[in-house]
């Protein structure tokens, strides 16, 4: 691992620790720098300000482990990983939801969920064809249900478990990828 990424982790661990503590307003550079043991120069030479820290984490938390899997055999895993991740995290996550910035988090999220639909309508649709609008309609409308499925989740206290809320999931797409999306594109 570079030493850049080092600090970075070590920066984002220090954050991590206070907003366990604080909210995510009453954070300031000062705090992170102290909480680290690293000086404000090393954190602005690694980011802008609190809020690219922040994006930075959901960034190689979330959306990463996520964008790798698009197929329909993978992404069941990736999905189950980041709920672990944001169960372990639960403190930090619901209190990066509960700020003003919010919204960055919600459409990491939705852009990510989109991707992993539009790959697996690639895959269910295999040689058939679809316009990319079509695609494009069908992949929002799934992921605006597990985005925000999982925006809820977080906010409601984490109760039902990752494995349960994935598993949730993937009937809901297997259920679609026979029934609803070939009623919709073949009329069936």
């Amino acid at each position: 691992m570079s030493e850049s990424i080092t600090t970075k982790n070590a920066i984002a661990a220090g954050f991590r620790t206070l907003m366990e503590k604080k909210s995510f307003e009453k954070i300031t550079i000062s705090d992170i720098t102290d909480e680290c043991g690293l000086n404000r120069q090393t954190f602005y030479y690694h980011f802008k300000d609190k809020y690219d820290l922040l994006n930075w984490i959901f960034y190689n938390e979330i959306i990463t482990p996520l964008a790798k899997e698009y197929t329909i055999d993978k992404w069941s895993e990736a999905l189950l990983h980041i709920l672990y991740i944001l169960k372990n995290n639960s403190k930090f996550y619901t209190n990066a939801l509960n700020t003003s910035y919010s919204n960055e988090f919600r459409q990491y999220l939705f852009n990510a969920t989109s991707n992993l639909f539009s790959g697996i309508i690639d895959s269910v649709m295999n040689e058939e064809p679809i316009s990319d609008d079509e695609k494009r309609f069908i992949a929002e409308f799934m992921s605006y249900g597990v985005s925000g499925s999982i925006i809820n989740w977080i906010l409601t206290g984490m109760k039902a478990s990752p494995e349960n809320i994935v598993l949730r999931i993937k009937k809901i797409l297997n259920d679609s990828k026979n029934g609803p999306l070939r009623r919709y594109f073949y009329g069936i």
